[in-house]
């Protein structure tokens, strides 16, 4: 019998808005997968008295507990429908608190903390080691505050930087998949003086190379179509807007010889060496990062789009992708969104996320590349100012669960589909 697949879900910061949409979507999730929650159970607490859209509980975990359980003492959470006589899904969920002695009365709700911090970070430390030593087939997590992390003495950029420093990866990128626009970043939490002041050639090659062999190995496209953000206005008018063009063109044409080079076997990817929770090899037959809903389309129906550099591909077992540009970003992200490339590579954090989230803000999901794990998180943040008021919309959330199951089918060669 196959058996489901267990997710853990990492609260985030128990003062945000990561517990009532763990609650409002438990029931949910529970339809495609067994769910291990690690967290502050202080979080949910908090939300004692405020406008629940779900009932919850704790309990004792059930004798049978989901197939990869924890070697660790947990609760059960349940959650279901405001009214007892109603009938509706009922969730559940086994519960982790690696900060148990953290009370609601330590905290308070929107507002995040040197404690609250703590909790996040510690959560996360503990669901990175379960999923890598096999417990659990995929992580989920929901936001935590840096500011709050930074307080209680965690000096992590985020998610992606402490993920790749517990799994000692050589490399990672923060990437963003969605129905109709896929996007990688090169830089992200830094400023952007500091982006445009270490712009480098070989940094910005191994971002494309890396991000194209990656998206190769999750689309099982060999021919992937690759374009660059351009730094400047209009791409720099030959100069004209600045010099960064330049620095680009020469990336641009490393990263392209990576994937030429004469050794490099039929099938084997530049970047083999870098954990991948994927085996070597195709994707399978029919195999799509996000099916269509009911055979209906995505948000934005996809029109190819012709590509005027049609270099000829080779269509053996031979990756051959192409890149573009740099190319203007104030045109190029709906260019790709039409289906005219398979992956932008953005230079800096806004210049790839404000387009992918106007573009799809319920179904693009942060996807880290690099572990030797899948890693899925909602592309929103903790946002203290709703905490409570039970107005966060939990889609973004399902979406970000809904292809860890997908994802870790494939991986673990499972018939696992999701469907947010």
């Amino acid at each position: 019998m196959t058996r489901r697949p267990c997710l853990v879900i990492t609260l985030g910061d128990p003062c945000g808005i990561g517990p009532e949409l763990l609650l409002s979507s438990l029931a949910a999730i529970n339809r495609w997968a067994e769910v291990l929650v690690i967290g502050a159970r202080a979080g949910v607490d908090l939300l004692e008295g405020t406008p629940a859209k779900v009932r919850w509980g704790w309990g004792v975990p059930p004798a049978a507990p989901p197939p990869a359980a924890c070697p660790y003492d947990a609760m059960g959470l349940w959650t279901g429908p405001l009214d007892p006589a109603q009938e509706g899904d009922a969730g559940y969920a086994l519960w982790l608190d690696p900060t148990p002695e953290v009370t609601a009365g330590q905290l308070k709700l929107g507002e995040g903390s040197a404690l609250s911090g703590r909790c996040a970070v510690e959560a996360v430390r503990l669901g990175a080691e379960l999923v890598q030593s096999g417990r659990a087939d995929a992580l989920v997590t929901l936001p935590l505050a840096k500011s709050a992390a930074h307080q209680a003495g965690y000096l992590i950029p985020g998610h992606t930087e402490f993920l790749q420093e517990l799994a000692r990866s050589p490399i990672t990128r923060m990437a963003f998949a969605s129905p109709t626009l896929s996007v990688v970043l090169h830089t992200v939490h830094q400023s952007l003086r500091s982006v445009v002041e270490g712009l480098d050639v070989d940094a910005v090659a191994e971002t494309l190379a890396f991000a194209t062999d990656r998206f190769i190995q999750l689309t099982g496209n060999l021919h992937l179509k690759v374009a660059l953000c351009a730094m400047n206005p209009h791409g720099g008018e030959n100069g004209a807007f600045g010099l960064e063009e330049a620095i680009l063109d020469e990336a641009m044409v490393q990263a392209e010889a990576r994937f030429e080079a004469f050794d490099l076997p039929p099938g084997r990817m530049p970047y083999a060496h870098v954990p991948s929770p994927f085996g070597p090899g195709p994707a399978p037959a029919g195999w799509s990062l996000y099916p269509p809903r009911n055979g209906g389309l995505p948000l934005m129906a996809r029109r190819e789009v012709e590509v005027v550099d049609q270099r000829p591909r080779d269509l053996s077992m031979r990756p051959s992708p192409q890149f573009f540009g740099p190319l203007p970003s104030d045109t190029l992200f709906l260019r790709a969104a039409r289906g005219e490339f398979d992956l932008v590579v953005a230079l800096y954090h806004d210049q790839g996320l404000i387009p992918i989230k106007v573009l799809e803000p319920d179904r693009a999901v942060n996807l880290t590349l690099g572990l030797p794990y899948i890693r899925t998180s909602p592309d929103h943040g903790t946002a203290f100012d709703r905490a409570g008021l039970w107005s966060a919309d939990a889609a973004n959330f399902m979406e970000a669960a809904a292809l860890a199951v997908r994802l870790a089918g494939r991986a673990k060669g499972q018939p696992w589909q999701a469907l947010a």
